[in-house]
């Protein structure tokens, strides 16, 4: 979530070089810093969950998930972001240590704060990276999964989960009950 920005132009190499020691994460986005607020209990145990299945269905297939630690590098835009999960199976991202140039699948998980940026100028953002074949965007007040799918014309189609639904993510042929991304969680508590 952004919370605070930067009123003055730092290039790309001067913002990764202060991520690397930085004690606060921060969004680039075309030469403008914005510091990322931290996250509640739904967003972490929601996160958690959902790495966690991907993470023991992908042992041994070649791709590799990666938390909200992992930059997103859209370079067209000028743009790194911090998603919540990507995955990776491009051997091209492997040698790259702080961000990801092709991911096939990004998953945000939403909060009142940052619905509309996620939904809206994020998303547009994320769709300038060829090889992103799914953007999955998680509610954290009940059961909800959309899933953004690009198919064969390049267009973006959505697939809608909710509660009592298994969630299908065809890029990495990945499925789940839906329940199982919000264990533990306690629903109907709105988000920050």
């Amino acid at each position: 979530m952004v919370v605070s920005k930067s009123d003055i132009y730092i290039s790309p190499e001067e913002y990764l070089e202060g991520e690397k020691s930085s004690p606060v994460k921060h969004e680039y986005i075309q030469g403008q810093v914005y510091a990322m607020a931290g996250a509640n209990d739904a967003h972490n145990l929601i996160t958690g969950s959902f790495y966690s299945l991907l993470r023991n269905h992908l042992r041994g297939k070649g791709c590799l998930p990666y938390t909200g630690d992992m930059k997103a590098q859209i370079d067209v835009r000028d743009i790194y972001y911090y998603p919540d999960i990507l995955v990776i199976c491009d051997p091209r991202d492997r040698s790259s240590e702080y961000s990801k140039r092709y991911p096939c699948l990004i998953v945000e998980v939403l909060s009142d704060s940052t619905e509309a940026f996620d939904r809206g100028n994020k998303f547009s953002d994320y769709r300038h990276l060829e090889t992103l074949q799914e953007y999955v965007l998680v509610k954290q007040d009940r059961q909800s999964v959309d899933c953004f799918r690009r198919n064969e014309q390049g267009r973006w189609e959505l697939y809608a989960f909710v509660e009592g639904d298994e969630v299908v993510l065809k890029s990495i042929d990945f499925s789940c009950a839906i329940a199982s991304l919000y264990e533990d969680v306690i629903l109907g508590i709105a988000s920050a």
